[in-house]
């Protein structure tokens, strides 16, 4: 079985490239009134990678799976993602997200598996739970790779498999 932090570097390995051939242009144009251009979309990924970073740490360290939301909305239009360069955006994304593979990877299996029944109310998520229903930190960091992969695909269905 593949861990969450191999998941994550072949989808930014295989990603990161095709973003790249993506030009400024593009990046900025967005689908439908409302929706977030590319640059938004990668832009809430890192805002995304930065609120993931933090809880992936913080919860090695207690027997609770709970955190703060943020208002994704919110911290995309603050951040100015629309006027920002989109091939820096997309490097401090994948190099970004680099890192929080090493931290994945540093979690002890122990601590990454232990059911956390005192959680956070779970919301939208996009990994399936574990058996039983009970969310680890495991469970977290794969939901997080899912929810990249997701949002990868809204730029282009091609970019993960």
């Amino acid at each position: 079985m593949t861990n969450a932090g191999d998941e994550l570097t072949a989808t930014i390995k295989g990603a990161t490239p095709l973003l790249l051939r993506v030009s400024d242009e593009r990046a900025s144009h967005a689908p439908a009134p409302g929706k977030w251009c590319p640059k938004e979309i990668i832009g809430h990924l890192l805002d995304s990678a930065n609120n993931n970073l933090a809880r992936f740490v913080r919860l090695q360290s207690v027997d609770h799976l709970r955190f703060e939301p943020y208002a994704q909305e919110e911290w995309v239009r603050a951040n100015g993602y629309v006027e920002a360069d989109w091939n820096e955006l997309v490097e401090l994304w994948a190099r970004y997200n680099l890192h929080i593979v090493r931290v994945m990877d540093r979690v002890p299996e122990s601590v990454a598996m232990k059911p956390r029944t005192d959680h956070a109310p779970l919301g939208s998520t996009y990994a399936a739970l574990p058996a039983g229903g009970v969310p680890t930190l495991d469970w977290l960091m794969r939901d997080y790779v899912a929810h990249v992969k997701h949002h990868l695909r809204q730029i282009d269905p091609g970019l993960v498999a």
